[in-house]
């Protein structure tokens, strides 16, 4: 008892020590970085604020830029900027492109968890897998058979939630929507039918927590000074990140195995419907650079983009729904007159069959919806590039090379000065003109990121969010368990919501 006693007081004399160190680092780095300068962006802190207000950091970003539209956090080797002002969005993605990439210190956090996905990487990596993604994901190969796999698993939804529905029973949407997509995405990602929505994937349940906490995980390296001495001992939070990303890679590894296997059956057939066996016939030519590590760092970056980003938004989605009841029946009734359904009664199948291409494009104020959701609730609440060398932002601010610059999705769609007075409310009808569905600039709307980067899988998300909306608002009326719950989101790369979302399913008369 006295050795282990000893011990742990050896640990934390040591961590204050390190803490301390880093604080007299900071501390003089403060000094030298010109705070009182305004050719650069106003500091409002330290990098240890983000740790402070780490549980509500996109709202504290947000009340931050509402003064300061950019803004500066110290850190000992750089500095962290924070803007929402739609021209410095712009030049970073797009004007500028070239002198921005994803950095060392943003790499460093990622790569345990993404590898050399199109996510982490830059430089000739991205541009050849931006390449073949690029050609895939405009395939009307991949348009049909990912359409047909959303509508089957939209079925297959509505039936677990009628379940749900006839015993009374409140149950986790946001939990259900992830099982959803996340059965999608392997299929038309990997060609696996993965079955997590009937739970009777053990495997599938066991990759789904781990890929989600690693998801957490990661992302807490923003903020603790401490975590590449906790992963070199393998402790605490590190070590519960070392495991899940073994789960993860054994499981991915295996599908991979398993889907060459199957491939070389299929060698007669051309036809070749998921993302992962076109990368398998690519690696074919190249088997030095597409490894099976690569292969599976590409398509682990697709799952996330498939899974967690339409997940969480059809979530916030329909707990805005739930608070706005007006705009859930202005859906219904447009689901209704462009389906035709209340004409007649169609059963789960036949009228899941009634979503055609021409029938989503005729659904313009659900696009509104889903839109206007996104942009109170972007999938990917913030992100960021690093300076390749020293710059003048649009808005004034100079930058040091190194330095980071983050543009807040979040915030930007809280902003009066971008979207007026009603920022903050949810109103679809701003998306629309005359009931037909006006874009507005991806610089000002950022939640599919912008310039060269931008979200190659952005009609791709919304075709499989405007059919599951669809097929679960035509046979439910939702309602939070909690009449007068307010959700708040849980901070991660991609914005869920805090403790699931518990509802109640009321079928359709």
């Amino acid at each position: 008892m006295d050795l282990l006693y000893t011990l742990l007081s050896f640990i934390a004399f040591s961590l204050l020590g390190i803490f301390l160190l880093f604080c007299f680092i900071t501390l003089t780095t403060i000094l030298g970085k010109s705070i009182g300068d305004p050719d650069y962006a106003p500091v409002k802190g330290t990098v240890f604020n983000q740790l402070f207000y780490f549980n509500t950091l996109y709202d504290y970003l947000t009340e931050m830029v509402k003064t300061h539209p950019t803004f500066r956090l110290l850190a000992p080797d750089q500095s962290e900027v924070y803007t929402a002002d739609p021209r410095n969005v712009e030049y970073i993605l797009k004007t500028n492109f070239n002198k921005y990439s994803r950095g060392k210190y943003n790499q460093e956090i990622l790569t345990d968890l993404f590898g050399e996905g199109i996510f982490a990487v830059d430089g000739d990596k991205w541009r050849q897998q931006r390449k073949l993604a690029s050609y895939e994901f405009s395939t009307r190969v991949l348009r049909d058979f990912s359409c047909s796999v959303f509508r089957r698993n939209s079925a297959k939804l509505v039936r677990v939630i009628s379940e749900f529905s006839h015993q009374g029973q409140v149950f986790d949407m946001q939990d259900m929507l992830m099982r959803c997509t996340l059965d999608s995405i392997f299929k038309v990602g990997f060609g696996t039918e993965l079955n997590c929505m009937e739970g009777s994937s053990k495997e599938g349940g066991e990759f789904m927590k781990a890929f989600d906490e690693s998801n957490a995980l990661i992302y807490w390296r923003y903020v603790d000074p401490f975590w590449k001495l906790k992963r070199f001992l393998n402790i605490g939070c590190e070590a519960t990140l070392k495991r899940n990303v073994k789960i993860i890679d054994d499981f991915v590894h295996g599908v991979i195995n398993t889907r060459k296997a199957q491939l070389k059956l299929q060698k007669e057939s051309n036809l070749k419907e998921d993302i992962l066996s076109r990368f398998l016939i690519e690696s074919e030519k190249d088997q030095k650079t597409m490894t099976d590590q690569y292969l599976r760092d590409i398509i682990l970056n697709f799952m996330i983009a498939g899974k967690d980003t339409s997940a969480n938004t059809l979530s916030w989605f329909f707990y805005m729904l739930c608070k706005n009841p007006l705009v859930e029946e202005k859906i219904v009734q447009e689901v209704r007159d462009v389906t035709c359904s209340h004409e007649s009664d169609p059963s789960i199948d036949e009228f899941v069959a009634k979503i055609t291409d021409d029938t989503l494009d005729k659904m313009h104020y659900l696009h509104a919806a889903l839109t206007e959701t996104l942009r109170l609730y972007p999938a990917v609440p913030s992100d960021g590039r690093a300076a390749e060398e020293a710059d003048i932002l649009p808005d004034g601010h100079k930058l040091k090379r190194g330095d980071g610059v983050y543009y807040l999705a979040y915030a930007m769609g809280r902003m009066c000065s971008i979207w007026g007075e009603d920022a903050e409310e949810f109103r679809p009808e701003r998306w629309l003109n005359n009931g037909i569905f006006q874009p507005q600039s991806p610089f000002k709307f950022i939640a599919f990121h912008a310039g060269p980067r931008i979200c190659l899988g952005k009609e791709f998300a919304y075709r499989q969010m405007k059919i599951v909306a669809m097929a679960l608002l035509h046979f439910f009326k939702f309602k939070l368990a909690n009449g007068t719950q307010n959700v708040t989101y849980k901070v991660m790369f991609t914005l869920h919501i805090d403790k699931g979302l518990p509802l109640s399913a009321i079928p359709r008369s």
